[in-house]
């Protein structure tokens, strides 16, 4: 009966937005942070949240590294039904943008265009000595031929990922696109994040169109708000939605 229910809110729709974390990408094999088996609950000699900060990817970029590549690297993911199925909303014209706070590729691998990255993305690098871009292929070559597993650029700077880390701020022109994407959204559908990362979860309050879905596992903060909320896994979800 719900599931009618978002098929009749996306027929009626022609500027649909969609916001999601990242238990859009676990269908995909990707891990959340904060789930019981995410990265949050995994051992390391430091916590994942302080091994992503800026201050400990400047002064200690081995271990960084170490753990990005181990943790937040998975080149052989595919797009499941929730990345297919909004490329193909947005091919027919009804989704006008994704805005993801994950950084995988997933939904520009799925075929979607317009696609704001919250938090940057694991296939953009570069180097923070001159500046030079870096694709994820040519940063796995400069980490192999690196002696600490430390990705050198030839200039010898150290080659950043071009994700927001702990302690850095979100891109100011992708965050002023999501909020104009938002803003001008007739059903925003908010799937696979708990809404409680700041200040990503605050954009959706820039929505002002008539419907808002509610896609989580677990319940969020701004359900009591949603026209609809939907507990299953996202994938199913969309998967079912006839375009």
């Amino acid at each position: 009966m719900e599931e009618s229910v978002l098929q009749k809110l996306i027929d009626k729709s022609s500027r649909i937005v969609f916001f999601g974390g990242a238990g859009v990408s676990t269908e995909s094999g990707i891990p959340d942070f904060r789930s019981t088996d995410g990265l949050y609950s995994m051992k390391y000699d430091f916590p994942p949240e302080v091994i992503l900060s800026h201050s400990f990817f400047k002064s200690n970029p081995k271990e960084f590294f170490r753990f990005y590549f181990d943790k937040m690297i998975y080149p052989g993911a595919k797009p499941n039904a929730a990345h297919i199925k909004l490329a193909e909303l947005e091919k027919k014209g009804k989704l006008k943008a994704v805005v993801t706070q994950n950084i995988d590729g997933l939904h520009q691998l799925a075929g979607s265009k317009n696609v704001y990255e919250l938090h940057g993305s694991v296939h953009r690098y570069y180097c923070e000595k001159c500046g030079v871009f870096h694709t994820l292929n040519e940063v796995f070559a400069l980490k192999d031929a690196s002696k600490d597993g430390v990705p050198r650029c030839a200039c010898g700077g150290i080659v950043k990922p071009d994700v927001v880390l702990y302690e850095e701020r979100l891109d100011t022109e992708t965050i002023e696109k999501s909020v104009e994407s938002i803003a001008s959204g007739d059903l925003l559908i908010v799937g696979g994040t708990s809404l409680n990362v700041q200040p990503a979860a605050g954009l959706i309050s820039y929505f002002s169109g008539n419907d808002v879905v509610l896609i989580n596992k677990t319940p969020t903060p701004y359900d009591k708000k949603a026209s609809l909320v939907l507990r299953e896994p996202i994938g199913e979800v969309l998967g079912k939605i006839r375009v």
